[in-house]
């Protein structure tokens, strides 16, 4: 079949057309959230006062934002540098970022992961030695021989919020959302699945995986995991079992293994579109189900790509918010970020 010029020049127009309308979307919050950058480069919550330094929000909006591909938005003039000018001034001589504000940590191990994965991702002159102290610190915070911890110690492997080092018995809070941002990180700024930082996360991840095949979220503070607890172990749910399936694979555990074959088994025969699974037979917890709604939607489309997500209406200022406050998703900054990320691969 022939195809004129004309029709040649409607088809290509008709296609650039779906295109943007597909992206439109992420642009709105993209541009939302770069208008929330302060002069500072940072990204603060007006929200909640422990999220105001923007040590934590700032690494994490960034990341998203350096996942939005140009043809969609481009970052304004300075703004990357101008938000990484923020990490590298609030990180402190340890190498951590999170400890700047007297007044409250800063999520301290979460917010220098994802400060490093911001960093790699940006890769601005001199990244290697901007990450090399984060990823320092980073290692010096996993629970391990180092610390004074034995394989058979319930974190042994993991990471906590980070802050003051914990030796045996103290342990303060642990848990698996945190350990697989920093196995994220670590892997991003190269370190390999045979260093040992590696290899000793996984004590913890088998530990935190059920015989089902899911995950929960701490073997150390049983009273967080989301979907209840019994016989001394958590109960399997969605965001902890994708983010069991991710830190798996940031280890560098093959595809292959049953431990991640599992895992993908049970996000299948659980998952749902407009909610975290696990919480159904917990009637007391359901609303958990709803108050982990975007964090759900960020980790499964990244740990199971084919699994469909839909995702709540959009504002008119192109923000996201969560009505449920659960996990602080009723701040567009948190909301936002993890809907972009979602948008952005769902463009792919």
């Amino acid at each position: 079949m022939q195809i004129n010029r004309r029709t040649f020049l409607l088809t290509t127009l008709a296609a650039a057309g779906c295109s943007r309308n597909r992206g439109e979307p992420l642009r709105r919050a993209a541009q939302y959230l770069w208008a929330q950058q302060s002069g500072d480069g940072g990204f603060h919550s007006t929200t909640y006062g422990l999220l105001r330094s923007g040590q934590s929000l700032t690494p994490l909006v960034l990341g998203a934002l350096l996942d939005v591909p140009d043809t969609v938005l481009s970052a304004p003039r300075g703004a990357i540098d101008s938000a990484l000018g923020l990490i590298k001034r609030n990180t402190d001589a340890e190498g951590a970022v999170g400890r700047m504000d007297r007044t409250a940590a800063d999520y301290p191990n979460y917010a220098t992961a994802l400060a490093v994965s911001a960093i790699v991702k940006a890769r601005p002159r001199g990244w290697e030695q901007d990450v090399a102290p984060m990823v320092a610190q980073l290692r010096t915070q996993q629970f391990s021989g180092a610390n004074g911890w034995k394989e058979e110690d319930a974190p042994y492997g993991a990471w906590g919020m980070g802050g003051p080092l914990h030796r045996p018995p103290e342990t303060g809070h642990v848990d698996l959302s945190m350990t697989r941002c920093v196995l994220e990180a670590l892997q991003a700024a190269g370190v390999p699945a045979a260093d040992p930082a590696m290899t000793n996360a996984i004590a913890y991840l088998k530990r935190s995986q059920n015989p089902d095949g899911g995950f929960y979220f701490s073997t150390v503070n049983l009273e967080t995991n989301k979907a209840g607890e019994t016989a001394g172990r958590g109960v399997s749910y969605g965001t902890a079992t994708a983010d069991g399936l991710l830190a798996l694979r940031a280890a560098g555990v093959p595809s292959s293994d049953e431990r991640i074959l599992k895992a993908m088994q049970w996000l299948m025969d659980h998952h749902q579109p407009d909610r975290a699974p696990g919480f159904d037979e917990t009637p007391s917890r359901q609303s958990w189900a709803t108050g982990l709604r975007y964090y759900y939607a960020d980790v499964i489309t990244r740990a199971m790509p084919g699994l469909p997500v839909r995702l709540p209406s959009q504002a008119s200022d192109g923000s996201f918010r969560n009505s449920n406050n659960l996990v602080k998703e009723d701040d567009p900054l948190i909301a936002t970020p993890f809907a972009a990320d979602v948008l952005a691969r769902q463009l792919k």
